[in-house]
């Protein structure tokens, strides 16, 4: 029996466009591939990302195009068939093999195998004809007048599409309606193969042993499989099993498995799970994949003190805080982002203290690379599938479709250790809930819910959870995000919660973030410009561009938020004295605001992880990771991977041992101006938050200076050999804010830092709290700022005379990376930052609030 053979058809590849009079074939720049990026390279079109050229581009979604290519065939063996395999098409394809029409489609997301052995010659064309998925979706709501049609971003017609639904644009990303193949094409010639090979593994609950079920598919007439197992190269089990049914299925009993943790916890190993097919003693295919071993659990059971439940992630016994973010796809145009650039991004949000990402429900089941740096790297993964922000449709065909998409990714993506939980979709529910569509949870019938004028329940509640419970009966399934039990989305004492009551909603200020708490927090967020590189780099001109300036049309373009420019304004003001011009410094400004918003939220929330049946909060997943483009966004890092300040300020509150301070009273310096004859007094309460498995003996030092003279007004050791136990936060502390004395205001100018310090007398942590809001402080010029590079080039020594706020570093070379910046400093004492890719040449200079 002839071996299986896997030859890609990537050559020759050539594109024009199909609705275009004399329109010529032009060759590709890449495959796999997509339209923008083939126009553009042929320079047909702008670069969308650049100044207003989204708009020009617009006509690209709304005309056909037609790739071609040709590829030759050896003579196939006696009794063997060939096979087209299309990993992903984009979307609505028609494919064309040597003039037969072989294959139609109508999901990106759907990889296709079509067998085309009567088809096949010795030269082959292959021609894809890509139709408009902006008008076919057009076309479909029209010819579904019934629905009741609605989202949230983009254009309701992407919610009868299959396709990537950034696409049509949100409120972060540009409308660029991409079509082509844009994953790999391969021709398959075999007698036999194997379809598929998964694991199924269970660690007890002592860990001391894991049972690894391995089922091999096969197609073909070839009856043996044989599994092997091995650890780093390692041979740890071999088994030859019958396939003679169609699957084989082999079980393996590990004792003391080397298990997979998260990040921080403990080591990533890797298992590698091999089939190879038999037939007699020759083998026919191979197939591999890599595995993790671990015991990953969702807990959702009641909590003490507090109403509801709890919802905490637990990895091999250990209960995990999920600080993390959101992921969306890391560019509009995929087929561009290499597997180096995931590898990139993986490791920015690992270094930066995070556990959690979140793959969002409005992009794509994302490449192997992504999880593969994920699995390798200890992150855990939330992955929604791809339905975001409407009411989507459930008719017949669509549902099909679905249930191929559910499936065909499972099966993808079911190796990957990484992955902890499968969501529904993104804010649906919540959409539901906002335009008041039909929704009964206690109606378990479901063929009913698609009479209702909300049938995507059908989806998220009967085919998105069977394909679940039939492929992955380990891995915990969530009906949507936010989603609790069928109650409220906004119900904070179950299930997740988005909180956007800071920013949208009733537009919270950010100090009363402990107020907005959830159960597990898996959207939050504020805004903020990205690098003033970045900005340079999309303007038109650069830095001599006449929209060079914070409110310009280009810039605002280049914010696709609705209401960013109020809500941006709100913000700043409510906090900051700031000024537009220059544009570094008002960048400098929305950084310096998000910073500090993202990290109340994480330290806040952070202090309602309190121990074993005390999780009131289980997790806080900032909105978002990442950009699609060159924008103004919620991200904490830009498209060109350059990370705002608030990276630095949640990398340091995800740190595994942190200290927080709170002021209790809330009023505003101008608040007790006008009261008279009444003492105010405002109270700080300080904790200490343990992410570590091990108890620490600390002292809690306070120190405390009068952010205008610059005098220290307080040292103390307030708590000497204090408990901070493992994987938990612990109250250390509550006096009244230490003042020399109770005159009126001077709370409302002292600064109180708060330290950590260890038996050996480390400084483990450290966090300064400053009277808000940050307006009303008459902070002094330092006259003695430094920020030195050390001899060796290794890191940066901050010191300053006076208290500072938020002292950013800056250098104009990409290649030196900070490993903190944003830091508050105080007389006495130096803050060093490591520094990499630094030279003695290096510039280095810095910014802070109240420079100008």
């Amino acid at each position: 029996m002839a071996p299986h053979v896997v030859i890609p058809v990537d050559k020759n590849w050539e594109f024009r466009q199909a609705d275009k009079q004399d329109a010529q074939f032009l060759p590709v720049s890449q495959f796999p591939t997509n339209v923008h990026l083939d126009l553009q390279h042929h320079g047909l079109i702008p670069d969308a990302f650049i100044g207003k050229n989204e708009l020009a581009v617009q006509w690209v979604g709304e005309a056909q195009w037609t790739y071609r290519t040709t590829f030759a065939a050896q003579a196939m063996p006696a009794g063997a068939k060939a096979v087209l395999a299309f990993d992903g098409l984009d979307t609505f394809a028609t494919v064309v093999l040597n003039g037969a029409t072989i294959l139609e489609t109508d999901n990106m997301f759907i990889p296709e195998r079509v067998d085309v052995t009567s088809v096949l010659r010795e030269q082959n064309e292959l021609t894809i004809h890509f139709d408009s998925a902006f008008l076919r979706g057009c076309k479909l709501v029209e010819e579904h007048p019934s629905h009741k049609w609605g989202c949230w971003n983009g254009d309701t017609s992407r919610l009868a599409v299959r396709k990537a639904q950034y696409h049509w644009g949100w409120d972060w990303g540009p409308m660029l309606m991409t079509c082509g193949p844009w994953r790999p094409i391969n021709l398959e010639v075999y007698e036999s193969r194997l379809a598929d090979l998964h694991a199924d593994s269970v660690v007890d609950k002592s860990l001391s042993r894991a049972n690894v079920a391995v089922t091999a598919a096969v197609e073909g007439k070839a009856d043996k499989v044989r599994i092997d197992i091995s650890l780093e190269g390692k041979p740890v089990a071999s088994e030859t099993a019958d396939a003679s049914s169609g699957s084989a299925t082999v079980s393996f009993l590990v004792d003391s498995p080397a298990l997979w943790y998260p990040i921080r916890y403990g080591k990533q190993p890797m298992y590698d799970i091999s089939a190879t097919l038999l037939s007699g003693d020759e083998e026919i295919d191979t197939l591999s994949k890599r595995i993790g071993l671990r015991r990953a659990e969702l807990i959702q059971r009641p909590l003490q003190d507090q109403p509801g439940t709890s919802f905490f992630f637990e990895v091999n016994n250990i209960p995990i805080y999920c600080g993390g973010s959101d992921w969306i796809p890391a560019d509009n145009f995929i087929p561009r982002i290499s597997r180096e650039r995931y590898y990139d991004w993986v490791r920015l949000v690992a270094e930066g203290n995070q556990f959690m990402i979140r793959v969002w429900g409005g992009g794509i089941y994302e490449e192997q690379a992504f999880y593969d740096a994920c699995d390798e790297m200890g992150m855990l993964v939330w992955q929604d599938f791809m339905f975001g922000c409407g009411n989507y449709p459930a008719w017949p065909a669509l549902l099909s479709s679905i249930d191929r998409e559910a499936r065909e990714n499972v099966k993808l993506l079911r190796h990957h250790p990484s992955i902890v939980i499968w969501a529904g979709n993104n804010e649906d529910y919540q959409y539901q809930e906002s335009e008041n569509l039909t929704y009964d949870f206690a109606n378990k019938d479901a063929e009913s819910w698609l009479r209702t004028d909300f049938p995507a329940r059908y989806i998220y509640e009967k085919v998105l959870a069977e394909a679940c419970a039939e492929l992955i009966p380990g891995t915990f399934y969530h009906p949507g995000s936010p989603w609790g039990a069928g109650l409220n989305t906004r119900d904070a004492t179950v299930g997740d919660i988005h909180q956007w009551n800071v920013w949208h909603g009733t537009q919270e200020k950010w100090q009363n973030f402990d107020q907005l708490v959830g159960r597990f927090v898996s959207e939050f967020g504020m805004q903020a410009f990205p690098s003033v590189k970045t900005i340079d780099a999309y303007l038109p001109l650069g830095k001599d561009d006449p929209d060079r300036y914070p409110q310009s049309s280009t810039v605002d373009f280049h914010n696709k938020a609705d209401g960013h420019e109020r809500r941006i304004a709100l913000y700043l003001v409510e906090n900051l004295r700031y000024a537009p011009d220059p544009l570094e410094h008002f960048v400098y400004a929305t950084q310096l605001m998000q910073a500090e918003c993202l990290a109340s939220a994480y330290r806040l929330w952070k202090r309602e992880w309190r121990g074993p049946g005390k999780e009131y909060c289980g997790g806080a997943l900032v909105w978002q990771t990442n950009d699609c483009w060159p924008v103004t966004s919620w991200s904490i890092a830009d498209y060109y991977l350059r990370p705002k300040l608030a990276y630095f300020t949640v990398k340091r509150e995800m740190a595994p041992v942190s200290i927080g301070i709170t002021r209790r009273v809330h009023s505003h310096p101008r608040d007790r101006y006008t009261r008279v004859n009444v003492d105010v007094q405002t109270q700080i309460e300080v904790w200490g938050s343990n992410l570590t498995l091990d108890e620490l003996a600390v002292d809690l030092v306070l120190k405390a200076w009068d952010v205008e003279s610059g005098e220290e007004t307080f040292s103390q050791t307030v708590a000497a050999g204090t408990r901070l136990p493992e994987n938990r936060s612990t109250e250390l502390a509550a006096l009244d804010v230490p003042v020399r004395q109770r005159d009126a205001g001077e709370e409302g100018r002292t600064v109180v830092a708060a330290y950590l310090v260890d038996a050996d007398g480390r400084q483990i942590a450290r966090y300064v709290n400053w009277p808000e809001p940050l307006k009303y402080l008459h902070l002094q010029k330092p006259k003695a700022l430094r920020a030195q590079l050390t001899a060796d080039g290794k890191a940066v020594d901050i010191s300053a005379e006076v208290p500072v706020k938020g002292v950013a570093l800056e250098c104009e070379d990409d290649d030196v990376k900070f490993d903190d910046n944003l830091v508050d400093i105080v007389p006495g004492e130096v803050v060093t930052i490591g520094v990499r890719g630094a030279t003695a040449d290096t510039k280095i200079e810095t910014r802070y609030l109240g420079m100008l």
